[in-house]
């Protein structure tokens, strides 16, 4: 085990899902936008989505395939049992997605908050080579980081701020022509215990692979 599982395993051990910084009853953001570009039948994969309850809510819609992929397998646990049956009609990925190699497509990747916790070029670099691996042209990624105006700092671990377009630059530097923005919001997300967390939300179309 990497240190990097060991210390989110750790988190997601330490308290409650729903004491998280991150968590949301209900994702709606995420959901909104998952809903506008993920068709019946379309293949969806979750980056970091270990507890997220967004899965649960596109279960409830009938659509998937579905995949959820995290580092931590203490995170997927915590889904796999709050879904109970239902688990079983999602793939789970116990993987660190700068080493992962995907092994389908998929029509919409969507990513809350990994991205913005790759510091090191090095590593948004094999985020950016398995999103392109994992997404034929005209897919779509949604790719959630705090804003420019966010945290500096989350679960003990410094992240990297962007504006939207500060990300569709990034990614035009790692993918050269081969993501378009096509929408972007910003969002402030309201912790547990009552704080304010600044995040932008940019939405990608795949144009060539």
């Amino acid at each position: 085990m990497t240190d990097e599982q060991k210390h989110w395993d750790g988190v997601y051990e330490a308290r409650p899902e729903d004491e998280l910084t991150w968590f949301e009853a209900t994702p709606e953001v995420s959901l909104d936008l998952v809903r506008t570009y993920l068709k019946p039948g379309d293949a969806f994969i979750d980056i970091g989505g270990g507890a997220s309850r967004l899965v649960d809510a596109l279960l409830e819609g009938g659509l998937g395939p579905l995949t959820v992929l995290d580092l931590s397998g203490a995170s997927l646990t915590v889904s796999k049992q709050r879904l109970g049956p239902q688990s079983d009609h999602v793939t789970w990925i116990e993987a660190d997605i700068t080493t992962w190699n995907p092994d389908r497509d998929y029509a919409v990747w969507h990513d809350r908050a990994v991205f913005h916790f790759l510091t090191g070029s090095e590593d948004r670099a094999a985020y950016a080579r398995a999103m392109s691996d994992a997404l034929p042209t005209g897919s779509i990624a949604i790719i959630a980081t705090f804003a420019d105006d966010g945290p500096e700092m989350c679960s003990g671990l410094p992240v990297v701020r962007y504006a939207p377009d500060d990300l569709a630059q990034e990614l035009d530097r790692l993918c050269p022509g081969q993501f378009e923005k096509i929408d972007a919001t910003r969002h402030m997300h309201i912790t547990p215990k009552g704080n304010r967390q600044s995040f932008q939300y940019s939405v990608f179309r795949k144009t060539d692979r």
